[in-house]
This record gives structure tokens, sequence and C-alpha cells, in this order.
């Protein structure tokens, strides 16, 4: 009786070992598409507007993680004072306007971006909108809250997706939104 309840634990504790073993070596899954080829997760420049100011300082850049629960930054924090006017870079609609983990949160399905719609969210932000509400590029969704910013100063912290895929959301914009200065007329020299 002994030695079969000692077979039974042994067997177990092997079995547990080997599943500990196969979940450690086996890729993690693809969370991020970082990395990946132009090809692989498209996101066309849709945005028409930055989501706060004209050409606002990034304060901390898109950093994916190497992993589904690594360290990164999924997303990039816009410098904006408190009160601030937070708008929607392309057309959508409104798929949540509340708080989360205390934190006021905006986020807008784009319209016309593929199937599953990019998603983008703004934080933190109290919402001038409500879920459903249809938005245009430009449209003011909220203004920037004082408090619950992970950032030194305030900031919106700017996120897009793709289903579960983290994007990064300065690909929504047109070159012409990311440059930084103004254009200059060249003069045109040639033969009359």
């Amino acid at each position: 009786m002994r030695v079969n309840r000692c077979v039974r634990v042994c067997t177990r504790l092997i079995l547990l070992l080997l599943l500990t073993a196969w979940a450690l070596l086996a890729p993690p899954p693809r969370l991020l598409a970082a990395g990946a080829p132009v090809g692989d997760v498209a996101v066309p420049a849709v945005g028409r507007a930055w989501p706060v100011g004209s050409r606002p300082p990034v304060l901390r850049g898109w950093e994916p993680p190497a992993t589904v629960y690594g360290r990164g930054h999924r997303g990039v924090d816009l410098a904006a004072a408190p009160g601030t006017p937070v708008r929607v870079v392309a057309a959508g609609r409104v798929a949540f306007a509340g708080r989360v983990a205390g934190k006021g949160v905006v986020s807008v399905e784009l319209a016309g971006t593929g199937d599953p719609p990019l998603r983008t969210t703004y934080e933190p932000v109290t919402a001038s909108v409500e879920q459903g509400d249809e938005v245009d590029p430009g449209e003011v969704i909220g203004t920037v809250d004082p408090t619950g910013s992970h950032c030194t100063a305030t900031c919106v912290h700017w996120g897009l997706r793709r289903g579960e895929t983290y994007l990064n959301p300065l690909s929504l914009l047109p070159p012409w939104l990311l440059s930084r200065g103004p254009s200059r007329l060249l003069p045109v020299y040639g033969t009359t």
C-alpha cells in the first residue's frame, strides 16, 4: 500500500516537473509588434491631429517589451498641462469612457482600420464623451487630469492596439504631422 502511494506521488512530481520545464522553455505568445516586418502588422496613417497641442514633446517613447509580461512602455507619453483639451486623432466610436484603477481613461475604436479595428487609449483624462459616441478627428474627448499620470510632469499616455497586439501610436500620424518645423519654400532656379 505504501509503495503504491509513493509511486503515485513520484509520478505526479515528475509530471509537474515536465510541465514546468515545457512552460518555461516554450516561446512566449506574441503580444507586441516589436520588430515585426512592415507587412506583418499594418497601421494606416489615419491620424489627423495630435492628442494634445500641435506637436507636444514626447516625454517617453514606445518601448515594447520582449515578452508578454515583460518590462516596457506600451504607448507614448505626451507633455500636457492639467486641463489641456485631449483630442481624438482619427474618426471612430468611443469604446470606453470611465475610470480604470483610479485613472480616467478614454478608448476609441478607429473607423475603417480593419478587423479587429485599431483602438487608441488616452489617460489620465476626464472624459467629455460617453461610450458609443461617434467622434471626428480633432474632436475634444476630455481634458488632462491633474493627477493619475505616471510621468514626473503631467502628461497624457497615448496607446494603440489591434486586438491584443500593442503598437506604436506615433505610426498613426502621417509624416506631415510628425515633422518638426514649418515647410519652407525654396527658390526655383532654371532657364527661361
